[in-house]
C-alpha cells in the first residue's frame, strides 16, 4: 500500500522534482518504509511505499526496458495467475512485485488490461513513447485517487493534501459540495470540497496526452443490480462459501507480512474470520475497539467470543469520550475533506491498535451493499405487500387511495404507492442512507444559496436510470455507487492509512459481487414464505461457524456514543464551538439558524444530533484547513 502523487505540464525537471518532492512529503503515513521520485521535462511523479509484497525488489517507479513507468497504490491479488499467464507468453520478470505484473500487462494488452485485475488499486502509467499517461482506479473506489488542472498543469494524488502543496494557493472552496456535505455527510463523487480539483470515479481510467488537451475517461465495469428468478435446483448457500473463501483466502495469501482481521463483533467480520480459520489460518491476530462508557457501545464480549470460536489471538483497545473529542482535529486534517461519520475516530484507534501487530487486516465493508443488510428486509416486506396489493387494485383507485390523510409513514408510503406505483416508489422518495440537513433547513441556515443544485434531486438522479427494476436493485446500486464508495470506504482508506495500515476488503470481490447481483432476493431479504431476514445467504453460510449469538444480532454497524453526548452535558462544548464568536462556520452560515436545532440535541433528539454532529466535523475541518 502507497501513496502517488505527479505533475505534468510545460515545466523544467528541476520544477518538476521539486514540486512532486513535496507532494510525496504529505503522503508519508501512507507509505513509510520507501520512498520514490523521478522527474524530465513537462513530468514527474512520486510514490510512498509500505511494503506488503515483494519487501525487497518492489521499489517505485518500476519502469520496463522500453521506458514505460508507474506508480502503484494497492495490492493485485491474482498477480501470481496473471504472472504465470504473462511468463507463458514470454515475458520475463525482474522483480516478484505485483507492480510489474500492471507494467508488463500494459505493454501487451494495453488499458484492456485492467479488466484482468483483481484488487484495490490506484496507479499512474507513464507511457513517453506515446506521450501519454494514464491513470486507473479500482472497481468500488476502495483506493482514492485525485485529479486537477491548473494553471495549464495537470496534478494527480492518492490524497488531497498532496494537490494543495503543489498549489501556489488554495482554490476556492465549492459552494456546491458544501451544500451536499450537510445532507448526505460527505461529499458526493466525482466532486470535491475545492472547486477544481476532482475524484477519478470508481472503475474509471483516465488519460491524458503530455502534448496538451483535456483529460479523457473511460469506464472499463460496471456492477449491475438484477435479480434473478430463483432456481431452486442451484445451492446458493455452497456457491456464495465458494466464492467467499476464494475472496478471503486471496486477500491472506497476497502478502509476504502478517495478516490480521478487524473484529467488531459482528456478523461481517466475524464472517471474515470464521472463513479465514476454515481456510487454516488458525492463531490469527484479531482487533476490536470499543468504548469505556461500555453499554450499547461496547461489543468486545461479542468479538471475544468470535475470536475465541475461531482460534484467533484477540486484541482490544478502549477509548473514552476525552479522547474522541481530543482526536477530532487531528481528524480534520488526516480526512483531507469533511466526512462525518463518526466511526471514523474508533477505526483510527483499532487501525493503531493493529498496526503494533500486522501491516495488513481484512474487515468486514460493503457485505450490507452487496448483500441487503441494514432495514432491507422492512422494506422487501412493504413492496412484496404493496405489489400484491397492486395486482387486484387499479390504477385510478390506487391513485384515488393516494389522496388518503393517513398520517405517519404508513400514510406516506401509501400515498407514494397510490402516484407512482411499487416499482416507482423508489425513485419518487429516493432511499439514502443519510439525510440530515433537508433543502429548507439548508436554505435557512444557508446565507445566499443561489445557484446551488438541490441535494435530494441529486440523489434522484442516481435513480433515474435504474427504472424497471426491482425497488431493492435500484436502492443497493445506488448504495454501492455513492454511500459505499464515499462514506464506508474512503473512512477506511484514511483511518488505517493514518496508522500506515493495510485493509482489505473480501465481500468487495469483483466476482463476488457479480454474484450477489444477480443473487434472486428471496436469499438477500428472505420472503413471506421463509421469513424476511437481511443478508440471508451469509447467514445461512455463518450458521455453525460463528457463535449463534453473533448471527442472530441485529445491525449495529460500529456504534459510536457521541450522539448521546450533546444531551449529557456535552451541549455546551459544541455551542462554544459551533455558535461561538470564533466559529468558522460564521464566515459561511447563518448560525441562527442552528441555534434551535443544537437545542433539540441538547434534549435528546437524535436526528437533531446527527445534524449538529454535521456542523462539528465542518467547524474542526475548517479549523484544520481554511
Amino acid at each position: 500500500m502507497c501513496g502517488i502523487a505527479g505533475l505534468a505540464g510545460h515545466f523544467a525537471a528541476a520544477h518538476g522534482r521539486a514540486v512532486a518532492a513535496r507532494m510525496s512529503d504529505t503522503l508519508v503515513h501512507r507509505g513509510p518504509d520507501d520512498a520514490g521520485l523521478w522527474a524530465t521535462d513537462g513530468f514527474a511523479f512520486a510514490m510512498r511505499r509500505l511494503a506488503i509484497i515483494d519487501l525487497a525488489g518492489g521499489q517505485q517507479p518500476m519502469w520496463t526496458d522500453d521506458g514505460i513507468g508507474i506508480v502503484f497504490n494497492g495490492e493485485i491479488y491474482n498477480y501470481r495467475a496473471l504472472r504465470a499467464e504473462l511468463e507463458a507468453e514470454g515475458c520475463a520478470f525482474r522483480t516478484r512485485s505485483d507492480t510489474e505484473i500492471l507494467l508488463q500487462g500494459y505493454r501487451r494488452e494495453g488499458l484492456a488490461f485492467v479488466a484482468r485485475l483483481e484488487g484495490m488499486f490506484a496507479f499512474c502509467l507513464y507511457d513517453p513513447a506515446r506521450r501519454e499517461l494514464h491513470l486507473v482506479r479500482d472497481r468500488f473506489g476502495v483506493k482514492p485517487l485525485y485529479y486537477a488542472l491548473i494553471g495549464g498543469v495537470f496534478y494527480f494524488a492518492s490524497e488531497i493534501k498532496a494537490i494543495l502543496a503543489a498549489l501556489p494557493q488554495r482554490p476556492e472552496l465549492s459552494r456546491q459540495a458544501l451544500h451536499d456535505y450537510l445532507t448526505l455527510r460527505f461529499v458526493p463523487t466525482p466532486d470535491t470540497i475545492w472547486d477544481g480539483i476532482r475524484k477519478l470515479p470508481p472503475a474509471h481510467t483516465l488519460s491524458l496526452s503530455l502534448t496538451g488537451g483535456e483529460p479523457r475517461l473511460g469506464r472499463y465495469w460496471r456492477l449491475d443490480f438484477h435479480a434473478e428468478p430463483l432456481d431452486r435446483g442451484r445451492d446458493y448457500v455452497a456457491e456464495f462459501g465458494a466464492l467467499f473463501l476464494a475472496a478471503v483466502e486471496k486477500r491472506l495469501l497476497a502478502a509476504d507480512v502478517p495478516v490480521g482481521v478487524l473484529l467488531s463483533g459482528g456478523l461481517d467480520s466475524s464472517a471474515v474470520l470464521a472463513a479465514a480459520a476454515e481456510l487454516g489460518h488458525r492463531e490469527l491476530h484479531t482487533f476490536c475497539v470499543g468504548f469505556a462508557d461500555g453499554g450499547d457501545y461496547d461489543e468486545s464480549a461479542f468479538a471475544r467470543a468470535a475470536a475465541s470460536q475461531a482460534g484467533a489471538r484477540h486484541h482490544e483497545v478502549m477509548i473514552t469520550r476525552q479522547q474522541f473529542l481530543d482526536f477530532l482535529p487531528r481528524f480534520a486534517g488526516l480526512s483531507d475533506e469533511p466526512l462525518a461519520d463518526l466511526a471514523s475516530v474508533p477505526l483510527y484507534y483499532v487501525s493503531e491498535l493493529a498496526r503494533s501487530e500486522v501491516k495488513a487486516v481484512l474487515s468486514g465493508e460493503g457485505s450490507d451493499e452487496l448483500l441487503a443488510g441494514y432495514d432491507f428486509d422492512r422494506m422487501a416486506r412493504r413492496y412484496d405487500r404493496l405489489q400484491a396489493v397492486e395486482g387486484w387494485v387499479r390504477g385510478p383507485l390506487r391513485r384515488l387511495l393516494a389522496a388518503c390523510p393517513l398520517g405517519g409513514a404508513a400514510g406516506e408510503w401509501l400515498r407514494l404507492w397510490g402516484r407512482h406505483g411499487w416499482q416507482g416508489m423508489a425513485a419518487a422518495r429516493p432511499s439514502h442512507m443519510t439525510r440530515h440537513w433537508s433543502h429548507a433547513a439548508k436554505s435557512a441556515l444557508w446565507r445566499d444559496s443561489s445557484g446551488l443544485s438541490g441535494t435530494e434531486e441529486r440523489i434522484r438522479s442516481w435513480y433515474e436510470p435504474l427504472a424497471g427494476r426491482h425497488p431493492l436493485d435500484q436502492i443497493q446500486q445506488v448504495y454501492c455507487g455513492d454511500w459505499l464508495t464515499e462514506d464506508l470506504l474512503m473512512k477506511a482508506d484514511k483511518m488505517s492509512m493514518a496508522a500506515s495500515l493495510e485493509l482489505r476488503e473480501p465481500f468487495l470481490d469483483h466476482r463476488l459481487a457479480e454474484w450477489t447481483a444477480r443473487l434472486p432476493l428471496s436469499w438477500r431479504v428472505g420472503s413471506a414464505a421463509s421469513g424476511y431476514c437481511s443478508k440471508r445467504v451469509l447467514r445461512a453460510f455463518c450458521s455453525g461457524r460463528i457463535p449463534q449469538s453473533v448471527i442472530e444480532r441485529p445491525k449495529r454497524g460500529f456504534p459510536v456514543p457521541a450522539y448521546g453526548w450533546l444531551a449529557q452535558g456535552l451541549g455546551g462544548w459544541a455551542q462554544a464551538l459551533v455558535l461561538g464568536p470564533t466559529a468558522r462556520l460564521r464566515d459561511r452560515f447563518d448560525m441562527a439558524a442552528a441555534r434551535p436545532v443544537l437545542d433539540r440535541a441538547m434534549r435528546g433528539d437524535r436526528e437533531a444530533a446527527h445534524r449538529i454532529w454535521v456542523l462539528i466535523v465542518l467547524e474542526h475541518w475548517l479549523q484544520a484547513w481554511t
